[in-house]
């Protein structure tokens, strides 16, 4: 019987020492950002915790878990991919909607097929691309204000210009 109890805590001992390296190894795979996108990376994560605490509680139907939980993995896909392209500690405001939801971003909502990476769209938006985790999610980042005023600047100049 001793042999069983101390078989066990062996088996514990190693469960635990393997699922604390993998939230080290979590953590140390984040630390190749700097503290903006490791913060953010660390939002996400806390994020899904409370997605996964509602739907351990049945708050929350399994369609709207599965679609956050997606939106999730979207969200942090693009922030990492942002992060190793530019090499820069700086992540803008990230926004994952699928196509049924373009209508909480815009109130004439693009075609989905018009959509180019780079396209600014109501010089609100810049489109980053897609990115299919279970679904698709079309990835906006919100333009900082100067960005804004750049764009709009631009364009009533386009307009005064004499053809």
């Amino acid at each position: 019987m001793a042999t069983l109890s101390v078989r066990c805590s062996i088996l514990l001992l190693l469960l635990l020492a393997l699922s604390a390296s993998g939230v080290a190894q979590t953590r140390s795979s984040d630390s190749e950002f700097g503290p903006v996108v490791t913060a953010y990376l660390g939002y996400l994560r806390n994020e899904q915790e409370v997605v996964d605490d509602r739907a351990s509680r049945h708050e929350v139907s399994a369609s709207y878990y599965r679609r956050n939980s997606n939106r999730i993995k979207a969200l942090r896909q693009m922030a990492i991919r942002l992060a190793r392209e530019t090499h820069n500690d700086y992540l803008p405001e990230l926004e994952a909607v699928a196509a049924d939801e373009f209508r909480l971003l815009f109130e004439h909502p693009p075609q989905p097929s018009s959509l180019k990476p780079g396209l600014v769209i109501r010089n609100t938006f810049r489109f980053l691309g897609t990115v299919r985790t279970g679904s698709v999610f079309y990835l906006f980042a919100r333009l900082d204000p100067y960005e804004q005023a750049e764009m709009s600047r631009k364009s009533s100049a386009t307009t005064k210009a004499p053809n």
